[in-house]
């Protein structure tokens, strides 16, 4: 599964790499410490057996003589794996000495080729007791006295004291090396929140920019985020070129269009008739046409900018204020739940998406006009996945409604299904033109009343002011 967040990336990352340090650590210190020890141990086991090696001659009796005093009591304690053991070698036959621990037992001679001796002539070498004890035994071969008698000189020594120090060593530096490591984690999970906090206040400028309380990321960023924050106000200032650009160019074909079509419906009054009707008719179609079409262009530019945002509840308000003095006789009724909302639209498009489904619904409502407005989970808006926030508005009036068949009518340019109501029959399909262009969605149905409902969803701005 692949990590998002850049901050946990890097704390696994970062706790990976401790693991595998801090125990490589651990088991190359505990190796070391373990070929200490056993080196300490045998030093140890060496200056014994020459301790016993310097207490031990041959008496005038021809007879092994000494009393090795190693001062440690464990080679007088039986069954403890300290022992001293002197054996005659060739044909001298005097009885062997030993400690008191030895007892009766006896230690089996390795042979050479199991255990060679160094170039000491020293051999060191393992092996374990009756008792049940791990042995190290140091041993080495000594001439007694002039005619050549000898005799194998062995100590032995129990390893477990090197195995209990080296578990405890052990133990102490696992406590510590961990300790170490949960504190490294902790201080750089620190080190890593506290350097990407930069990024943090460049994600709040951005959506501070998309909320339309600020132009610019504004700031004093750290070296490695500079460039990109200015990259960013670059882009938003080629944004804001393009829609100055695209609203200078609208404005100037508007009003080059102006005078053309003004010439025309003037022309057409002092037409006999039929004419004039059709010049009429269709100059009207063709201002029509112009302005939808320039609005489109404005929408599309706009809409390459992060900048547009229009609050939805004023201008509810507003529009419905308008139809209720051009409409006395008609009942309008207005609902925002969930407090207020917030759109991704510039405030003329939704006056003109919003106004032309207004006059719609008055223009076939017997006496009501129902207008409500909620936030829209994206799952049920069924659209753009990458956007958390829509706002879905409805319009429903209590007039004759449509048949679905009518419907599909209804939003073609031009088309006008009721010849007995003014209009031109473009409101519905400049409705549907507005909401696609802003990637959203206009739907016809009919409503609990019975008459037609319209339906539309539209890109909301969160609180937080993401989209």
């Amino acid at each position: 599964m692949r990590v998002k967040s850049l901050t946990l990336r890097v704390l696994l990352f970062a706790t990976l790499w401790y693991a595998i340090a801090l125990v490589t650590i651990a088991v190359v210190i505990s190796a070391l410490y373990r070929q200490g020890a056993e080196r300490s141990f045998n030093d140890l086991l060496r200056a014994q057996l020459y301790n016993v090696v310097n207490s031990v001659s041959v008496g005038d009796n021809e007879s092994l003589t000494g009393s090795p005093a190693l001062g440690d009591l464990r080679f007088s304690q039986p069954g403890t794996g300290w022992y001293w053991l002197v054996e005659p070698l060739g044909s001298f036959n005097a009885a062997p000495l030993a400690s008191t621990s030895l007892g009766l037992t006896n230690l089996p001679v390795p042979s050479f080729e199991e255990a060679p001796f160094d170039q000491n002539y020293e051999r060191f070498y393992g092996m374990t007791d009756t008792f049940g004890n791990k042995l190290r035994i140091a041993e080495t071969e000594v001439i007694l006295d002039e005619s050549g008698r000898a005799a194998r000189f062995r100590v032995s020594g129990n390893l477990k004291v090197v195995e209990e120090e080296i578990l405890g060593f052990s133990r102490r530096l696992y406590a510590v090396l961990a300790l170490f490591g949960f504190g490294g984690l902790f201080v750089n999970a620190i080190t890593i929140v506290f350097g990407l906090k930069p990024l943090d206040r460049a994600r709040r400028a951005l959506e501070r920019i998309r909320g339309g309380e600020a132009e610019r990321i504004e700031g004093d960023f750290p070296r490695e985020i500079e460039p990109l924050a200015n990259e960013i106000n670059a882009l938003i200032d080629s944004n804001r070129r393009i829609v100055e650009r695209a609203r200078m160019q609208v404005g100037n074909l508007a009003h080059s269009l102006k005078t053309p079509i003004a010439v025309l419906l003037n022309e057409a009054r002092v037409l006999e008739s039929p004419h004039d009707e059709v010049v009429k008719a269709q100059a009207a179609a063709m201002q029509a046409q112009v302005g939808s079409y320039l609005n489109r262009a404005r929408i599309a530019a706009q809409r390459e900018s992060v900048l547009s945002r229009c609050e939805l509840e004023p201008v509810m308000e507003r529009l419905v204020r308008v139809m209720r003095r051009l409409n006395p006789d008609k009942n309008f009724e207005l609902a925002v739940e969930a407090g207020p909302l917030a759109l991704g639209m510039e405030s003329q498009d939704l006056e003109e998406t919003l106004g032309n489904l207004l006059e719609n619904a008055a223009r076939h409502a017997e006496t009501t006009v129902t207008v409500r407005a909620r936030p829209l989970p994206a799952g049920e808006a069924g659209l753009d996945p990458g956007r958390k926030n829509w706002v879905e508005i409805l319009v429903e009036d209590d007039g004759p409604g449509l048949d679905p068949d009518q419907i599909g009518e209804a939003l073609k340019r031009g088309r006008r299904l009721d010849e007995s109501k003014p209009g031109t029959g473009l409101g519905l399909s400049i409705v549907k033109e507005i909401t696609s262009e802003y990637q959203g969605k206009l739907g016809l149905s009919r409503g609990e009343s019975g008459g037609l409902m319209a339906r539309l969803v539209l890109p909301g701005i969160g609180r937080d002011g993401v989209a």
